[in-house]
């Protein structure tokens, strides 16, 4: 019989994992499933919490935290055919979500597939990050435009697949849009990425503009290495502009949310001008002085 192991990583989430937990055992579909809990050092009632429940605990593989390293730690650390990653602030929405997201690889258990779940803002996202989660998800159609997507804060694959090919432990962030980049275009048995609609999580976060900025000069850095693209102000720039207009556009139809209009060009501004920093940073890693 195929099992399933769901693989969490978590770090000071008290105030959610609770919630994560009990809809992940609330699940009901045909097959097995065990899960492994790693604690990333948490330094509140997160791995208490965690322990009112049946979960395995893996303990953090070395310091500092490093993403592909405790990934591939998960991986090795379990025993079943498929392999669900769950972020613990990812709180799937109903009973099917696992049924749903596993259901493409049950479907064709010889092609290699990596399988993501539809993202849900949460009650309290603010109007633009509800805006960024549609476009992002949603039906799929926009995200089908872009070169590339992929999240693993809730995806499923079979477990012999990272096994063969683990991730990049170097690289500190998007490790998971790298993993599945390099070999979705490999030549022999590429891994095909699949979006599922129908596996429902609740997942978005309302940054503040210093974390915001943290966050997308890292995704700079990583995306430098993982797509090859130069750095190029004006084209960021130019990306702010046409989607700030996006998001006015989508405020002016919701008056409820209009106090969100001034802060449009900032919180755009501050994501480009960031990520073209981060792809900086990736040239001055290449090339140091």
């Amino acid at each position: 019989m195929i099992s399933a192991n769901i693989l969490i990583r978590a770090h000071n989430d008290e105030a959610i994992i609770g919630r994560t937990l009990q809809a992940v055992f609330a699940q009901k579909n045909d097959f097995p499933f065990e899960v492994i809990f790693c604690d990333d050092a948490a330094t509140d009632r997160t791995r208490e919490i965690a322990a009112r429940f049946p979960v395995r605990f893996l303990e953090r593989p070395g310091a500092p935290y490093k993403p592909g390293r405790t990934l591939n730690a998960l991986v090795q650390a379990a025993n079943a055919d498929l392999l669900v990653f769950n972020n613990s602030d990812a709180v799937p929405l109903d009973s099917s979500w696992l049924a749903n997201l596993v259901s493409p690889l049950l479907e064709k258990p010889q092609q290699p597939r990596f399988a993501f779940a539809n993202q849900m803002p949460r009650q309290d996202a603010t109007a633009l990050v509800r805006k960024d989660s549609e476009r992002a998800f949603g039906d799929g159609k926009i995200q089908a435009t872009w070169r590339f997507f992929f999240s693993i804060a809730s995806a499923a694959t079979w477990r012999k697949t990272l096994v063969e090919v683990p991730f990049d432990e170097q690289i500190p962030y998007s490790e998971d849009v790298e993993w599945a980049w390099r070999n979705s275009r490999r030549p022999e048995a590429p891994v095909e990425i699949v979006y599922c609609p129908n596996a429902l999580v609740e997942h978005s976060h309302n940054y503040p503009l210093p974390a915001l900025a943290k966050r997308y000069r890292g995704e700079g850095l990583a995306d430098r290495i993982i797509f090859g693209d130069a750095p190029n102000l004006v084209r960021e720039l130019a990306g702010a502009a046409r989607e700030t207009l996006r998001d006015w556009n989508y405020l002016i139809r919701r008056p409820a949310d209009w106090a969100e209009f001034p802060m449009a060009p900032v919180r755009r501004f501050v994501q480009r001008f960031s990520h073209w920093r981060g792809m900086r940073d990736a040239d001055k890693r290449r090339n140091p002085i």
